[in-house]
Formats: C-alpha cells, sequence, structure tokens
C-alpha cells in the first residue's frame, strides 16, 4: 500500500469492493476519514490519518441473540452513564466557583 494516507484510503476501499465488503464513510475526527466496515460477527472501525498513519478497532461479537428486552439494558446503562457526567460536570462547575 502507498504510504501516504489518501492512497492507502483509496488501495482499502478499492479491495473491500473487489471482495464485495460493505463499508461506510465516516469523519468524526480532525485530519481523518474512518471507514466502518460490518461482516458477519464484526464490526471494524478503521481511520486513516493525513500523515499516512492507520487505527484499525475490532468489535467482536460475542454470538449471544436477544430480543428487544436487551433495549431496556441499553437506556439503564445510558441513563446511568448520563446521570455520571452531569454529576460530574456538577462538581466541577462547583469546584470552579469555591
Amino acid at each position: 500500500m502507498n504510504n501516504h494516507g489518501f492512497g492507502k484510503l483509496v488501495t482499502f476501499l478499492n479491495e473491500l469492493e473487489q471482495e464485495r465488503i460493505s463499508y461506510t464513510l465516516a469523519h468524526h475526527r480532525d485530519e481523518t476519514i474512518m471507514v466502518n466496515v460490518a461482516v458477519s460477527g464484526e464490526r471494524w472501525e478503521v481511520e486513516f490519518f493525513e500523515n499516512g498513519s492507520v487505527e484499525v478497532e475490532r468489535f467482536v461479537s460475542s454470538g449471544d441473540i436477544n430480543g428487544e428486552e436487551a433495549f431496556s439494558e441499553l437506556f439503564a446503562m445510558y441513563s446511568e452513564l448520563k446521570s455520571h457526567s452531569i454529576k460530574l460536570t456538577q462538581n466541577a462547575k462547583l469546584r470552579r466557583t469555591a
């Protein structure tokens, strides 16, 4: 693969298309383009940086299949994280004003 970020990205996309692997592109961080790849049992996040470096993060399924009852777990986890984040923000504001 080419050493330049754009060349590596194009080469990778061409290989995905050649193998008929579905992907989407995203842009979440400065100077990067992310390729999201979903294959059976896995999701890959591949970020190509302007300087030519590449980061790959893989999420592998445990194989467990749940029904809609799993929604309550999702929302409970999100509510806990949001609540914790709000408390941390409030504590930080209190420390700044004290």
